[in-house]
């Protein structure tokens, strides 16, 4: 079935059960997000919110949060999207298999969006203060929209075909803007949105935004999906939807979705900034208020029977993994098309997404003798960090197919195994330093500010991997509690740090010197060294309980120019490597962004909600 609207689609999961309804009064501030954040992480179905406390409008969540619900969502058009990105990577295949390919026609006439006169979406306007006003974490700034589709255009060549969607945070009240009249708008230096904002800039001409939330849930998944720069998600949505995205032409402004649930519509304010956030998010952190652009409000439009959906972010995992999920079936086969000689590129989700990458490479630069360093995999990790989304990773770990044709990417602890015995610390270590990163990520000097590090190995298993504490390991004062974490990786706490705030400090406090003392404390010939990697913790019982907790721990709170040290450490020729261990501070620091929590007011409420008898029995 394909769905035109989110009605249809909600009406379609509760036959099938994979919806619930929660006719209990639930509190967009909270509430519904302590809700979804367990049902979530039961596996349990979509939830729809019939009685949102002081709101006329119903909520649904977690639609995405099963990867059999996505697969239930997009059953009669996946097939056909995933032909049509077969015939991009090898066009010829429709001649070899005509009956395969006979309907790529029709689904790629699915692809254009068209211009209409009206839309279900223009029957009746509110104000944004009416809307949901769902908060999700106890220290945000205010309610925000977190599944929005946020369409621009290009100034220079308007029109539906050069036009972006893509999913950038939006704060609807709260802080300095204007209720009614104002709300924030959050994103990333490398989104398109950014490209049609200076374009406007340059061209001096209004800047104008239109925010879509609800329709078909192929247009969330558009929104995120890393489409080439100048090609318009419209065409990928239409395809996923099996129907033709329809716009409806506007005289005063961009054209509005027809068949979303909501369209707020705006123009920026010229050379305005306001305080927007902090925002719990999705590396685990809240991102701190920063001053970002302010959307002038004009028009609030919805449907009749218009649903708003929404989702949490957090500590991954959460329902976005499953758009990574969705996104990586789809696009994976063209990785090797853009990237030549890579086989697989994974982002770790436990780990943020952006924080590591993990990859597969080749060395074809000397076919005719054994390869017993990186070479090519250097090349293909440059052009890995230069991909898009890709270029926010802070950690790219990469090895070559060659040396294991059966290692998978997603079997992350055999991949780290493998990477821990054969990189060589004194060679295979390569910094990016002074450079940018996810504007998400705090672990940095600066808001965007931080540093890169890529590992590379290729060759024969060089290192035994150390599997217990060993007997006569020693440990420099205030260092304590060591715990393995997996083979060759070795957690220990390190000296407390003074907690993060919710105010930035002035100057990046200087945490180097007790890693450093801990790293000289040793020698080469040190038992510590039968591990590969050591990791200066806040609580290495807590690291070394899973492999989520090393993930989480060890790429989001790394900074890797600053946090990486070793022992025995050298710099030659301007290359830094060590002889001994590397070792990683991964505690928290004094500037990185609050772990999120839960209000201990609202954990209780939700499950007294739940116990037996009550209105949220059976349901978390």
């Amino acid at each position: 079935m394909t769905y035109r609207s989110l009605r249809q689609c909600t009406d379609d999961l509760e036959r099938h059960k994979h919806l619930v309804r929660i006719d209990a009064p639930i509190d967009a501030n909270l509430e519904a997000a302590a809700i979804h954040r367990r049902v979530f992480a039961a596996g349990g179905p979509a939830l729809l919110f019939t009685n949102v406390v002081g709101c006329k409008f119903p909520m649904v969540s977690n639609l995405f949060g099963t990867w059999e619900r996505c697969q239930f969502l997009f059953r009669d058009t996946y097939d056909a999207v995933e032909r049509l990105v077969q015939l991009k990577i090898d066009p010829m295949a429709a001649l070899r298999s005509p009956l395969k390919y006979a309907t790529a026609p029709l689904a790629a006439m699915t692809m254009l969006p068209k211009l209409v006169g009206d839309g279900p979406v223009m029957a009746h306007e509110t104000t944004i203060s009416q809307l949901p006003q769902l908060v999700s974490w106890p220290r945000d700034g205010g309610p925000f929209v977190t599944l929005p589709q946020v369409y621009t255009e290009d100034v220079r060549a308007p029109g539906l075909k050069r036009s972006n969607l893509g999913m950038y945070r939006i704060q609807l009240a709260g802080r300095d803007y204007k209720a009614d009249e104002e709300i924030g708008l959050h994103y990333q230096i490398h989104r398109s949105i950014g490209v049609h904002q200076r374009m406007a800039m340059d061209a001096g001409k209004p800047f104008r935004v239109n925010i879509f939330v609800g329709g078909s849930p192929a247009m969330n998944l558009a929104a995120v999906m890393p489409l080439p720069e100048g090609m318009s998600e419209l065409t990928f949505a239409g395809a996923l939807s099996g129907q033709r995205i329809r716009m409806v032409r506007r005289p005063d402004g961009l054209p509005v979705h027809a068949d979303t649930d909501f369209a707020i519509c705006g123009t920026v304010i010229p050379g305005a900034l306001k305080p927007e956030g902090p925002f719990g998010d999705h590396l685990g952190y809240y991102s701190l208020e920063h001053p970002f652009p302010v959307l002038k409000v004009e028009h609030v439009y919805h449907r009749k029977d218009a649903i708003w959906p929404f989702t949490v972010v957090g500590r991954p995992p959460q329902e976005d993994t499953f758009f990574g999920r969705l996104i990586h079936e789809l696009t994976g086969p063209i990785i090797p098309t853009v990237l030549p000689g890579i086989k697989a590129v994974h982002a770790v989700d436990e780990s943020g997404v952006h924080p590591l990458l993990l990859a597969i490479g080749s060395e074809r630069y000397m076919p005719f003798r054994e390869v017993d360093r990186p070479q090519e995999l250097l090349t293909q990790a440059c052009a890995i960090l230069g991909q898009g989304q890709l270029s926010l990773a802070k950690f790219l770990w990469i090895a070559a197919e060659h040396d294991d044709p059966a290692l998978d990417l997603h079997d992350i602890e055999k991949f780290f195994t493998h990477m821990l015995a054969r990189a060589d610390w004194t060679r295979d270590l390569h910094f990016h330093t002074e450079t940018t990163i996810d504007t998400l990520d705090y672990s940095g000097s600066d808001l965007n500010a931080g540093s890169k590090l890529v590992v590379a190995a290729v060759g024969p298993p060089r290192f035994e991997l150390a599997t217990e504490v060993p007997s006569n390991l020693r440990l420099p004062e205030g260092f304590s509690n060591p715990r393995v974490v997996m083979p060759g990786v070795l957690a220990v706490d390190g000296p407390k740090l003074p907690a993060p705030t919710f105010e930035l400090p002035s100057s990046t406090p200087d945490t180097q010197s007790e890693v450093r003392r801990f790293c000289e404390f040793y020698s080469s010939n040190d038992a510590i060294n039968r591990f590969r990697m050591v990791l200066v913790v806040n609580d290495a019982n807590f690291v070394a309980e899973s492999l989520s907790n090393f993930l989480w721990v060890a790429f989001t709170r790394t900074n890797p120019a600053a946090d990486v040290d070793g022992i025995e450490a050298f710099t030659r020729n301007k290359h830094w490597g060590c002889r001994g261990a590397l070792v990683l501070d991964a505690r928290i620091k004094p500037h990185h962004a609050p772990v999120l929590e839960e209000d201990p007011e609202v954990t209780k409420k939700i499950e007294t909600m739940a116990v037996s008898g009550g209105p949220l029995a059976g349901v978390i």
